[in-house]
């Protein structure tokens, strides 16, 4: 087996709603498993661990944060996707900016390639790069 880097993003009660958007995006599998399966009643509906797996590769993990842990979200990390297929870089982008917030459009940029920078819906920040050269 191999070890792997992986996102791990917490949501103040819309885990499900994030990961099925994220799906949506990306395509793949997706496992949610509710604190509700686990016993614990007072959450019951609220994602206790979930796990996105892409026919490319990525894998994405959520949970909501679990009734007495403090909900701080995630302004000091942003997910990159980066690569050379421009169609499918710019197909993820325009999902993942539907809804949310641009801080920096999708284009070229000084180093040569096409960047953009994006929060979405769920408040989770993303940067695309796609490679020119």
């Amino acid at each position: 087996m191999t070890s792997r880097l992986n996102p791990y993003i917490s949501f103040d009660g819309d885990a499900r709603e994030a990961m099925e958007f994220y799906k949506e995006v990306f395509g793949g599998e997706l496992v949610v498993n509710t604190f509700g399966e686990f016993g614990m009643q007072e959450a019951a509906d609220k994602v206790m661990h979930a796990m996105l797996e892409t026919p490319k590769g990525f894998t994405l993990m959520a949970a909501d944060t679990p009734p007495g842990m403090e909900y701080r979200p995630g302004s000091a990390i942003a997910i990159s996707l980066s690569g050379d297929d421009g169609d499918e870089l710019r197909g993820y982008w325009e999902k993942l900016s539907q809804g949310g917030n641009v801080t920096m459009p999708l284009e070229k940029q000084m180093w040569g390639d096409v960047y953009g920078a994006c929060t979405d819906r769920f408040g989770v920040e993303w940067m695309v790069n796609i490679s020119e050269g």
